[in-house]
């Protein structure tokens, strides 16, 4: 047992406390330090890095809500949408809660979504920092599950028929789909036994899944040190005597206060959408979730939620002359592999057999089977984008100036993917949708190509910051 410390004389009761403690539970200080106090953050963090302790205070938004919502929802198919009614119109602030907990899904996702966007900016996923990306992206898998099982759960007619919709997807994969989608329902339609399942996953598995991924997302993070606008290794720059970085300042006191204006924001624009605007024009709540579920009537049009339909969007794109679209693209990406040169007979040889493989079983299975491939194809490209990524510098404050003009182009495109997912099935809208799909793919797929082209600009040995 370490030996115990004495409390200075005159010390105040504060500081009598804090040693009290101290001596009987040591190992949550030297995680404090670890973590808070002693850990060194580059000092020129800008407003793009509010968004990570933003998302970690709306999981704690969410948590806190949840709990307090089902202290009074019925997962029951005949007493759900009744349950939530009487949340909202009986339980004292349950209006405040429902309201709170429905806006804090969307507020999670726009966060992540920057979140993760300034780490494309600024190269957070490139080494060292490879795993903290991959737990992000897991995060990020288990955010959207966590959304879906979620959404069914007031039992109204969108909530139902979204999820019908997604489910009848799984029916989709060739030989184990029906009974995949069978297991996933635990009925041949949305029932009570699917009800009763997603509201287990959604309120109990998911969010122990989350709450360790954050965990492990964190360690990470804290084990190699942040990134920063300048994508710099403050590490690599210690003062010989104390061997702190000289471009770190604490993590605490000056970012936990740094944070409190990102919060104080983000608190304000939270309030207003609560308090004003909670259905914000049916995106946040669809209005058609606002009548009871019924099986036997199916809504004009079926959308998911706005924070998913960027993904829904590229399913509904892929079409049959989509697949054979994918086809061209495959025989060309074949061709332009052997045309590269470089490689041996026995790799020529494997190349054109793999190029074949895949267009046969483009030309086999459907194009339903497909779009479902790109949709999920769509999210876990992602987890590949640390090697993805050849570019000599990792921000882009030096990267050629087109790179920010297809960073920027890549933002537009993914709007308009998610604008085109919430609207009805329209031949242009198709149109543009399997466009917007293949920049998207091919954004990802040629950046080992583009991300290595152009002038780049010298990368300082210090991380630059202007005191204010």
């Amino acid at each position: 047992m370490a030996e115990f410390k004495e409390a200075p004389a005159g010390a105040s009761v504060i500081e009598k406390t804090t040693v009290w403690f101290e001596n009987r539970f040591p190992t949550a200080f030297a995680e404090y330090k670890k973590h808070m106090s002693e850990y060194y953050a580059p000092k020129n963090f800008n407003t793009w890095y509010f968004f990570g302790s933003l998302a970690l205070l709306v999981l704690v938004i969410q948590i806190v809500t949840g709990i307090f919502l089902v202290m009074h929802y019925k997962p029951d198919a005949n007493l759900a949408f009744a349950s939530v009614e009487y949340i909202m119109r009986d339980v004292p602030w349950g209006w405040l809660i429902r309201y709170m907990h429905s806006t804090g899904a969307s507020a999670f996702f726009i966060v992540v979504y920057l979140h993760m966007y300034r780490g494309m900016l600024y190269g957070s996923y490139r080494k060292p920092r490879e795993l903290v990306w991959i737990f992000g992206c897991m995060i990020f898998l288990a955010l959207m599950g966590e959304a879906f099982f979620g959404y069914l759960l007031p039992w109204g007619q969108m909530s139902y028929w979204g999820a019908q919709v997604i489910v009848n997807l799984f029916a989709a994969i060739p030989f184990v789909g029906p009974d995949l989608a069978l297991l996933i329902r635990g009925d041949y339609v949305v029932s009570d036994a699917t009800l009763n399942r997603f509201f287990s996953f959604h309120v109990i598995a998911l969010p122990l899944v989350l709450l360790g991924l954050v965990v492990a997302h964190l360690l990470a993070l804290h084990d190699v040190g942040s990134n920063n606008p300048d994508g710099i290794e403050i590490k690599a720059k210690k003062d010989p005597k104390t061997g702190i970085p000289l471009d770190g300042i604490p993590f605490h006191p000056y970012y936990t206060v740094h944070d409190i204006v990102g919060v104080a924001v983000f608190l304000i624009l939270f309030s207003a959408v609560i308090f004003f605007a909670p259905e914000l024009g049916g995106y946040f709540l669809e209005y058609n979730n606002f009548i009871p579920a019924d099986p036997l009537k199916t809504p004009a049009h079926i959308a998911p939620v706005w924070y998913f339909t960027p993904y829904y969007s590229m399913l509904r794109a892929t079409t049959d002359p989509m697949v054979n679209v994918f086809v061209v693209i495959t025989a060309l990406g074949t061709v332009g592999a052997l045309l590269k040169g470089g490689f041996s007979g026995r790799a020529k040889v494997g190349i054109v057999v793999a190029g074949l493989v895949v267009i046969a079983l483009l030309k086999v299975f459907d194009a339903k089977f497909w779009g479902v491939v790109v949709m999920g194809g769509a999210v876990i490209i992602l987890f590949a984008l640390p090697w993805l990524d050849r570019s000599p510098v990792k921000s882009i404050r030096y990267r050629p100036g087109w790179h920010k003009w297809l960073y920027g182009i890549f933002v537009i495109v993914f709007f308009v993917l998610g604008y085109l997912g919430i609207q009805p099935v329209s031949d242009m809208g198709t149109l543009i949708a399997q466009i917007g799909t293949i920049f998207y793919f091919a954004f990802f797929a040629l950046m080992p190509v583009w991300s290595r082209i152009g002038e780049f600009k010298a990368v300082p040995d210090r991380v630059t910051f202007q005191p204010h």
